[in-house]
């Protein structure tokens, strides 16, 4: 009882010396965690997180020396974060830290333990969390491969949804019905009919895609190089080429019939490649916060060839991504000047 009665004094002492944070339970956890302006930080180990964690949560881990700065780095001041660990003792400790360095924090009551415990679902998809101008944030599911979610102001957007390719995802399970599904091109690791009939809600989601997978479908909104429209959220969308030129390799992805997507929310400016080899439209592309690369010779680029486009195009984080079993370890030597994170994208 001492021990417990210590315990207990030591947090509130922390807390008021630190900052205020909100306790939540699961239920009210959730409801603020789907917030258009909260982002949700999982402060357990990388290991404990790759095991099962939040839909949509990032990762940081509070044992780290430099906790503070590493969240600093990636979320404004100010920003509303809702976070948890195991059992809600680390993310306490955390919370207390975030709030007295200008973060409102609110912080789940129990942990993880107790979200499974009320039946609330968890998943091993890695999630990226990035700002816009105003302040929004902006989350990225790397589910694997060549396929994305993106989450933002309560929007839900697929970048080629696959189910069965590599790991299997089951969209009508795993996802709500999707406000948009955005496909590059038609092969199989990047478009999946089960998977779009999966997340499509008649009358309410909008598929965008080439013209070649609308035809396939019979339905849907083709877009061509250049074309640009603006989706649900005010985030203006503009397809860019997508294509092979390599002598030999110009049969898997010609000029023209594919897509790369760049896609514009409140000046937060991501490039989802699709299929490409550095090619030099790519120079065109201005501002470029975030970009996915592919890197899965000889069917996109090699790592030199993704050097090269990284240097074209100079984003603030590359991402790469549908690189199978290419060995990416030397990229982030090979581009000092970038945030480079390797990630589970097999």
């Amino acid at each position: 009882m001492k021990t417990i009665c210590l315990f207990s004094f030591l947090m509130t002492l922390l807390s008021c010396s630190a900052g205020a944070f909100t306790d939540l339970e699961p239920t009210a956890f959730e409801a603020k965690s789907a917030d258009a302006q909260v982002a949700t930080l999982d402060v357990r180990t990388a290991e404990e997180y790759a095991a099962g964690h939040l839909p949509w949560a990032s990762n940081c881990d509070w044992y780290a020396e430099d906790f503070i700065d590493k969240v600093a780095a990636d979320y404004p001041k100010g920003t509303a974060l809702a976070i948890y660990c195991r059992t809600g003792r680390r993310s306490s400790e955390a919370a207390a830290k975030l709030s007295g360095a200008g973060y409102t924090v609110y912080n789940l009551k129990g942990g993880i333990e107790a979200w499974t415990a009320a039946g609330k679902a968890v998943t091993t998809y890695a999630a990226e969390t990035f700002f816009t101008d105003g302040g929004a944030p902006l989350t990225i599911a790397l589910i694997k491969h060549g396929t994305l979610a993106l989450r933002y102001k309560g929007l839900t957007l697929h970048v080629d949804p696959v189910g069965a390719y590599g790991k299997a995802t089951d969209y009508a399970k795993e996802f709500p019905k999707a406000d948009v599904i955005l496909v590059t091109h038609e092969h199989g690791d990047h478009f999946d009919k089960d998977a779009i009939a999966a997340l499509t809600e008649d009358g309410w989601t909008e598929l965008v895609t080439n013209a070649r997978c609308a035809s396939m479908l019979g339905y849907g909104k083709a877009m061509a190089n250049g074309d640009r429209l603006t989706l649900p959220g005010d985030i203006v969308l503009d397809a860019v080429p997508a294509y092979n030129y390599t002598e030999g390799h110009t049969q898997f992805h010609p000029k023209g019939r594919d897509n790369g997507f760049v896609l514009t929310a409140d000046g937060l400016r991501i490039y989802i490649a699709g299929d490409t080899e550095d090619i030099p439209e790519m120079s065109e592309l201005k501002d470029i916060d975030v970009a996915f690369l592919p890197v899965n010779q000889p069917y996109t680029m090699t790592v030199e060839q993704c050097m090269k486009a990284t240097k074209l195009i100079s984003p603030k984080v590359l991402i790469p991504y549908h690189f199978s079993r290419t060995d990416l370890s030397a990229l982030p030597e090979m581009l000092p000047g970038t945030d480079v994170r390797l990630r589970d994208m097999q």
